[in-house]
């Protein structure tokens, strides 16, 4: 086994990916199977990069297994996700980029699904579907809020599932990828300058992967931060905060994360 500092050599495959496929990870290794899994039972050739944060768990070991399929690796601490991710998409060559947390997972087909959509739409800078929300403490599901693109529905909510997309490298290096300075908003971000550098993207009525709630979660946990940010981003972007900034939504905020320290102290997720 490689030491936990050491970086991986990455393997070019021999065929030639259609979509590069990048997985932050930090101490998750409980998940990163079930990620890593989804994406290699996809039936398209794909170039997969694990970027980890130095995780203590079991997440090597989990590489280790997979490193024969993996093009890439490398664990030590870093910049955070944002930078992660960048570094990842920067190591690889294939037309198309996404990235998927290593505790979420796609569905089966979900690839080709999105690339479809993507050359049938050519002038989309990218394209997202439908993603459920699994709670690991329940194990129950739902749908997380998506809706078809609008300029305006964008700066009221942000109505793009991350998981669910896929980006043309060509956009996402058009844009220079993520912001390395944002901490929990910075998919907000790329959507809204993929849109004003390119154009709307293309929104699809299919389901393709599962966001995986649990305690663990920097949404979760981060919930007030995530709000502030996002709030910026819509003001940089949209010119103002459109009125529902200031209104229910905080009290949402607040409540869910009253809601999730309680579930801690009681122990109940």
């Amino acid at each position: 086994m490689l030491p936990a500092r050491e970086v991986a050599r990455v393997m070019l495959p021999f065929y030639s990916p259609l979509v590069t496929v990048v997985i932050p990870s930090m101490n998750q290794g409980r998940f990163l199977e079930k990620a890593l899994d989804s994406i290699f039972s996809q039936n398209i050739p794909v170039e997969v990069f694990v970027i980890d944060g130095g995780s203590t768990d079991e997440t090597l070991s989990i590489i280790n297994r997979w490193e024969d399929r993996i093009s890439g690796w490398r664990s030590y601490p870093d910049l955070g996700q944002s930078s992660a991710i960048n570094e990842g998409v920067a190591w690889g060559r294939a037309p198309y980029v996404c990235w998927i947390n290593s505790d979420d997972w796609m569905l089966p087909g979900s690839l080709e699904v999105l690339i479809r959509a993507l050359d049938a739409n050519p002038t989309s800078p990218a394209v997202y579907g439908q993603v459920l929300s699994y709670h690991q403490n329940s194990g129950k599901e739902n749908y997380v809020w998506v809706e078809k693109f609008s300029k305006n529905r964008l700066s009221i909510r942000c109505i793009i599932s991350q998981p669910g997309t896929l980006i043309r490298r060509s956009a996402w290096e058009a844009v220079n990828g993520l912001d390395a300075s944002l901490f929990m908003a910075m998919d907000y971000d790329l959507w809204w300058r993929l849109f004003i550098t390119i154009g709307p993207l293309k929104y699809i009525d299919k389901l393709v992967a599962v966001n995986r709630e649990h305690s663990e979660t920097k949404t979760k946990n981060f919930r007030l931060k995530h709000y502030v940010e996002a709030m910026k981003i819509v003001k940089k972007y949209n010119g103002y905060l459109p009125i529902k900034w200031w209104l229910l939504q905080p009290y949402s905020i607040w409540f869910k994360s009253l809601k999730n320290i309680c579930y801690k102290f009681f122990r109940m997720e």
